[in-house]
């Protein structure tokens, strides 16, 4: 079994080519027990998004949405990606975890709050919804996938750029809500690219807080080096 999780900065990529690499990692690690975790960081071209539900109400009028949508196998009602969002795609076994997927939700959104707090912006968890908050606006939305207990999809953090498409939608089934960024909150700017990285290292040390037998792991960029 590794004893690393690869963090991997892919820059922009749209959201159906990000959806077959992540399937591909998913295929591999099913086919081979001891290949590496991945931590897939990146950012999309504009999409909205579905989990597998019957109930498509939190997309209003479909025929109106101003970008692609696209159903995918992760729980949760419509969402929005789009450039200045950070997308986390965790590729992990959790048979090496505790197959614990509450505890996973609860580590993604400890995850979004520490580096959150890097920022200065105070985030917290809510009760029953799962995602991260400022106040009453929500900055961070989860929903992920698993299959044979290897996870796909995870977050979107919105670092920065235009909010306004999620006004098209009601983002994650919840009526009434209001979203930010870290932009918005603090007024300065911060990219992507920067959050990324801050993200992954608080992964790599937060590791242990999933895994059963404490290992070290390596932040390692690919196709484009973190600045």
């Amino acid at each position: 079994m590794s004893d690393k999780i690869h963090g991997c900065w892919l820059g922009r990529m749209s959201f159906a080519d990000a959806l077959a690499f992540q399937e591909d990692l998913v295929r591999k690690k099913r086919a081979d027990g001891s290949a590496v975790d991945e931590f897939l960081l990146l950012e999309h071209e504009p999409v909205y998004t579905i989990g597998r539900t019957p109930d498509q109400s939190s997309l209003r009028d479909v025929s109106h949405l101003p970008h692609p949508l696209f159903p995918i196998n992760r729980g949760g009602q419509a969402t929005y990606h789009g450039p200045g969002q950070l997308m986390g795609y965790p590729i992990i076994d959790l048979r090496r975890y505790g197959q614990d997927l509450h505890r996973y939700l609860r580590w993604l959104e400890a995850l979004l709050i520490e580096a959150l707090a890097s920022y200065d912006v105070l985030a917290t968890a809510r009760n029953g919804l799962t995602g991260v908050w400022v106040a009453n606006s929500k900055i961070a939305s989860i929903g992920v996938g698993v299959r044979h207990w290897i996870t796909m999809h995870g977050f979107a953090l919105n670092v920065c750029g235009d909010l306004s498409p999620f006004d098209q939608i009601v983002p994650c089934g919840i009526a009434n809500v209001t979203m930010t960024s870290i932009e918005k909150e603090t007024g300065n700017s911060c990219t992507v690219a920067e959050m990324a990285m801050r993200v992954q290292q608080i992964a790599s040390d937060r590791i242990d807080e999933l895994r059963v037998e404490r290992s070290i792991h390596h932040w390692t960029p690919c196709r484009d080096a973190l600045h």
